[in-house]
């Protein structure tokens, strides 16, 4: 590819830019789109302007690779077995109801703790406003934890179980 471009840099290097047999009008449209693939009537018609000397760019663009063709032929040799799989799913589903076991166990230890919304004060709140931030985030961890919970019994749920 670059050999290619090199070899054409130097034809026209050495034929020269203003050769009639490579000269070539590049036009100006409006909306700011520059073309060359248009003929002089076309490009009048159309309100181009053409572009005198003005040095021409090509970028092209860049070539697909076979990888989404290797990728798929590596995704079949990846196929879980069946077996495998129901393994996989089990082990899943034990992580996931010791987890949901943990949470609610420490959700149910949040609730005693905040006692309805009145938590007994301690010590070091003998500011009455340190007591309610307290009590605001014991509420936000109860929810927090809630909310875990859930996620926790919708992740049971797609594997195909009863959460509890």
């Amino acid at each position: 590819m670059a050999r290619r471009f090199l070899a054409a840099l130097a034809l026209l290097s050495a034929l020269g830019a203003g050769s009639p047999a490579l000269a070539q009008e590049v036009y100006r449209c409006p909306g700011n789109l520059y073309t060359d693939a248009l003929s002089a009537k076309e490009a009048a018609a159309k309100g181009c302007k053409t572009l005198e000397g003005a040095p021409v760019t090509v970028v092209q663009s860049p070539r697909r690779s076979a990888a989404p063709a290797a990728a798929s032929a590596g995704r079949n040799e990846a196929r879980v077995e069946p077996t495998e799989q129901r393994s996989r799913d089990a082990e899943s589903r034990r992580i996931l109801e010791a987890e949901l076991a943990k949470e609610e166990q420490a959700l149910a230890q949040l609730q005693k703790d905040y006692n309805n919304g009145e938590p007994e004060r301690r010590g070091d709140e003998r500011n009455f406003q340190k007591y309610l931030d307290r009590v605001a985030e014991m509420k936000a961890a109860i929810e927090r934890k809630q909310a875990d919970i859930a996620a926790l019994k919708r992740e049971i749920a797609k594997l195909g179980g009863s959460a509890s």
